[in-house]
């Protein structure tokens, strides 16, 4: 059977990629990336205008979570992986904080390649390594962190033995832009596209933002909008090298995606910054988990603490007046909850009850009774 496919993000976009990719022959390889929704967090809004000096801000939320392996990654990986197979590879490698392992894994056995990942030992959420432990991959962990496991596979990529699939393959950042049209397609309605006013996104190896300011300008030079976004992007502050202006030797956080001490698209970020007149900015573990928390409470949506990042950027940039009144922002989330269940764990507000087995109707009759004058 062929590996080839159709249906993700370089067929739907084709005009914004190279020609040779939609001819026969060419091992597209694709699970039907991209299409995420992007959906209005009426809720959220609300909560702003209650609890910061911001007026009539109109909230999005792209939930990038829905992709086929639960996180943005796919969108470059599906572009990385088919590049890498029309190239002739065998195996591909990566370093990883647990998303891009987990795209890459799925891409390559997709494609018949092996693939080999890299972790930093005891630093990645337990649903991403499950992941790549079911796709077969070649799982092996460094005592040290990410920037050590990018360190030792972009030296491996060199030796020509294998086709690194991180962000600093420039398929990946290409593959990523898509994210940008699809926001705009979704915020025109069907008619004319349209950029949102900001755009506030996680940073961690800053791959993404980097991705988001392209396809925007991609647009923008198409015709397709008229006005770029502001880029707000948002590191944990452990782990804020961009913030900091320095390496960060040992980064700490609870976002394990955004756990990043040395970004490799470093420089693309700051020009998505400076271009866009936006900032780089950082946000504490604990601002993070409320984010998280209220995503869950007021909308129902459910991501990992890194993607909570973005909206926990925005409530900071709204206390201090960084937002202007009345306009758009859209935030995205980066990778589904189901990613982190031990974080959903620990910080969830649910209330567990235990039943004895012949406690019959009226002990949850009593709970529910108990439940009525509290707010959801």
């Amino acid at each position: 059977m062929s590996t080839q496919s159709t249906g993700g993000i370089l067929s739907h976009y084709a005009d914004f990629y190279p020609p040779e990719l939609q001819k026969q022959g060419y091992p597209l390889i694709s699970l039907h990336e991209g299409n995420t929704p992007l959906i209005p967090a009426c809720h959220l809004a609300e909560w702003i205008e209650k609890n910061t000096p911001t007026r009539g801000l109109r909230i999005f939320l792209k939930y990038e979570g829905l992709n086929p392996t639960g996180s943005f990654k796919d969108r470059g990986m599906t572009y990385a992986v088919s590049q890498a197979k029309a190239d002739g590879a065998v195996s591909i490698i990566c370093a990883s904080t647990g998303n891009t392992s987990a795209a890459a894994a799925a891409y390559g056995t997709r494609a018949g390649l092996k693939t080999y990942i890299v972790l930093p030992s005891g630093k990645v959420a337990l649903g991403k390594l499950s992941q790549a432990i079911l796709y077969g991959a070649e799982i092996m962990e460094i005592e040290g962190n990410f920037d050590q496991a990018l360190t030792l596979v972009r030296q491996l990529g060199e030796t020509g033995k294998v086709t690194v699939v991180n962000s600093i393959n420039p398929y990946r950042i290409q593959g990523q832009k898509s994210a940008a049209f699809e926001v705009c397609d979704a915020l025109g309605n069907g008619k004319q596209a349209e950029a949102p006013d900001y755009l506030f996104i996680p940073v961690g190896n800053a791959g993404n933002i980097t991705a988001y300011w392209l396809g925007f300008c991609e647009y923008y030079a198409a015709g397709k909008i008229t006005q770029k976004p502001k880029m707000m992007g948002y590191e944990a502050e452990g782990s804020a090298a961009i913030v900091q202006n320095r390496v960060i030797d040992n980064p700490e956080t609870l976002a394990t995606a955004i756990r990043i001490g040395n970004p490799a698209s470093w420089s693309g970020a700051v020009s998505a910054r400076d271009e866009s007149g936006g900032l780089i900015g950082s946000v504490t573990d604990a601002e993070i988990i409320h984010a998280y928390q209220l995503l869950a409470g007021k909308e129902g949506i459910f991501c990992e603490p890194a993607s909570a990042a973005s909206f926990a950027g925005l409530i900071q940039a709204a206390q201090r007046g960084e937002i202007a009144n009345n306009q758009s922002a859209v935030c995205v989330l980066t990778g589904n909850g189901l990613k982190d269940p031990d974080n959903a764990i620990a910080h969830g507000a649910a209330k567990r009850h235990t039943l004895a087995a012949d406690d019959g109707i009226d002990r949850v009759l009593d709970i529910i009774e108990k439940n009525k004058s509290r707010p959801v």
